[in-house]
């Protein structure tokens, strides 16, 4: 089994737990709280390497989580979680995890994710009427992120999961000198 497909397991059951109706948690609560035990754990070698190595027994790496986890104020529902990913030597996948979880979630809400490249800064009004635009095409609610990257000459490159709407003057360039060889 690939690492992709573990760390998408683990995130459908996350999703599963905090999307179902009665559910004490909300998904943005979620995040907030399994990125607020990733800092620390990425911060520090010796905590990460505490909870990865199999020389330190699953109870005392528990023990570990449970104190962090009241330090920062966890919920059950998120210690419950990463006591599993303790129990299945998993819990070095958490930031894979944190990250597949926030998109199968906005998955479930009817969202979709866009990466939105332009040649330069957007406008709040040219971020709103392009959100609104790739709204209509594919038909979900997008939440996008802006960057510039500035070798696009103009325009903007848009990539919702596989797809890529290329609207960038660098992309029409290239697609015009592809049909001028093909016709010589």
């Amino acid at each position: 089994m690939t690492l992709s497909a573990v760390t998408a397991r683990y995130a459908h059951a996350l999703a599963d737990v905090v999307t179902a109706a009665g559910s004490p948690l909300n998904a943005q609560q979620t995040v907030a709280e399994l990125q607020a035990f990733a800092a620390p754990l990425a911060a520090s070698a010796d905590l990460h390497n505490s909870l990865v190595t199999p020389a330190v027994p699953p109870g005392r790496k528990k023990a570990v989580v449970s104190r962090i986890a009241d330090v920062i104020g966890l919920s059950r529902i998120t210690r419950n979680f990463l006591f599993v990913l303790v129990d299945h030597r998993r819990i070095s996948l958490l930031p894979e995890i944190i990250h597949t979880f926030e998109r199968v979630v906005e998955e479930r809400l009817g969202f979709a994710r866009a990466e939105v490249q332009s040649a330069e800064d957007l406008t709040e009004r040219q971020r709103a009427d392009l959100g609104a635009r790739l709204e209509q095409l594919t038909g979900k609610r997008i939440r996008a992120r802006f960057a510039v990257d500035p070798s696009l000459i103009g325009g903007v490159v848009a990539r919702i999961g596989s797809t890529v709407y290329d609207g960038s003057v660098r992309g029409q360039l290239a697609s015009l000198g592809r049909r001028l060889s093909a016709e010589g």
